[in-house]
């Protein structure tokens, strides 16, 4: 629907300090629970377990490198996004940096992409709460159904997030700190037992191959995406124009920082390995087993299995306050605009993001496809989501900039190698074709956006 739908909403939207508060709680997150909705949606200690294993498949031991691109990468994300949320603190996030500075169409394509990039991520980590949860029962897993486990995820998920955004902040913030601290701790035991020296064949990238890094690039990115989440918080946040821009930036590098040592370490701590890091399924354990810390091991999965949760967590939030602000502006039904009125969340929005992330995991699940297979799939489908975002983002940033008189040359640099950058890793997601099933996953996507593109279309049409 146009501007008559928004115009409606906007009026009867109540203001605080001049402004749009969309019934949410204001103002109550601290700096550090902003940068924990960043941090869990990026879910840092499930890289290590999961998706590190995966990029050393394609990338042997240029993994690190891999990971260096993709940082590279996503702090050029960064610091556009930063750029727009130093102007402007919205729970529509990067939806609501394009609506105001790209033609109706392209914001809307925007808004669909992020709504389905948060969506699938969260049924990722469904799905990587499955793969953790049976490494964590051991012989107790085969009892437990995968389609019990994933609804357990996804309604608990939602219980939280539509009680309390501090109470969720709060949970996702002590999950991630504790998982992270015990596999630095790994980390850092593995290295010191391997001398304080420099791995040759990493170094040299012995055995690498160009296309293995590039396709290592495209799942290293995964790895980042979310990292922009905070956004998604421009109501609740203390001072959002100082804080959100601070938690976007340093999740990006803190996160990156972290994955490249991991990425390294894991590497060397496999090399004298008879069995592969890529074929591994719970590297943690053998590291630190060999970092002569057993102990570690399982709690560390337990971290891993938690922190998955808390990923999930930190995706119905971001994704409730898109779909509430796009609800706002008539890209979602109205009623998905409403909040809670003693919660202040938006509960109708979290409860259909839940259930959409849900129904793929629990459907696949009961097919019987592995909780990492789920976890990759969907992931791959989420990074075209965030990729096409992003790539607005860095498009709008110029414009953004030349209306408040602020446009430079390196402002201008910034935006151009953003988005070749992005267009690049879309590029690289699509050629060479992928297996299967990964080389279908572009097609399930575009057809999204085409519904999605097809609905805004009747809506304006209405609206006329």
């Amino acid at each position: 629907m146009d501007a008559a739908i928004t115009d409606v909403h906007e009026k009867v939207a109540p203001f605080i300090d001049g402004e749009t508060t969309y019934g949410l709680r204001q103002h109550i997150l601290s700096p550090l629970e902003v940068l924990a909705q960043s941090i869990s949606t990026i879910a840092p200690s499930t890289t290590p377990t999961l998706t590190v294993p995966l990029v050393f498949a394609l990338a042997g031991n240029g993994t690190w490198l891999a990971y260096i691109i993709a940082m590279a990468g996503m702090l050029l994300m960064s610091l556009c996004i930063a750029t727009f949320a130093r102007d402007s603190a919205s729970p529509g996030s990067l939806y609501v940096y394009t609506r105001d500075t790209l033609p109706p169409v392209f914001a809307a394509l925007g808004a669909w992409a992020l709504f389905f990039a948060y969506v699938m991520t969260a049924s990722s980590v469904i799905g990587g709460f499955l793969n953790s949860s049976y490494i964590f029962l051991g012989r107790l897993g085969p009892h437990v159904p995968p389609v019990l486990l994933a609804v357990i995820a996804a309604g608990a998920a939602f219980a939280i997030a539509y009680r309390d955004v501090k109470i969720s902040a709060q949970v996702m913030l002590w999950i991630e700190a504790v998982s992270v601290c015990l596999i630095a701790i790994v980390v850092a035991l593995v290295l010191w037992k391997h001398g304080l020296h420099i791995d040759r064949a990493q170094l040299h990238l012995q055995g690498v191959t160009a296309s293995g890094v590039r396709s290592g690039v495209m799942l290293a990115i995964f790895s980042f995406v979310g990292f922009e989440s905070a956004t998604t918080l421009g109501s609740e946040a203390r001072d959002p124009l100082r804080n959100i821009p601070r938690a976007v930036i340093r999740s990006a590098l803190l996160a990156g920082l972290f994955f490249v040592v991991c990425t390294y370490g894991e590497t060397m701590g496999f090399s004298t390995s008879p069995s592969s890091l890529g074929d591994s399924t719970a590297p943690m354990r053998f590291l630190s087993a060999q970092g002569g810390v057993p102990i570690l091991g399982p709690i560390i999965d337990a971290g891993v299995l938690v922190s998955m949760f808390a990923a999930t967590l930190a995706c119905i939030i971001a994704a409730a306050r898109v779909l509430m602000l796009m609800a706002h502006h008539g890209l979602a039904h109205r009623g998905l605009s409403t909040t809670h009125a003693r919660n202040e969340t938006p509960a109708i929005a979290g409860l259909l993001t839940a259930i959409l992330a849900l129904l793929p995991a629990a459907v696949l699940a009961a097919r019987g496809v592995s909780g990492a297979d789920i976890y990759g799939w969907m992931g791959a489908l989420a990074v075209f989501g965030f990729l096409t975002a992003y790539a607005l983002v860095a498009i709008a940033m110029p414009i953004h900039l030349r209306r408040r008189g602020r446009l430079n040359s390196g402002g201008l640099a910034l935006s151009i190698v953003a988005t070749l950058a992005m267009l690049a890793a879309i590029l690289g997601t699509i050629y060479p074709i992928q297996p299967k099933p990964y080389c279908y996953l572009p097609w399930i996507y575009l057809l999204y956006l085409a519904a999605g593109m097809a609905w805004y279309a009747v809506s304006r049409r209405q609206s006329a």
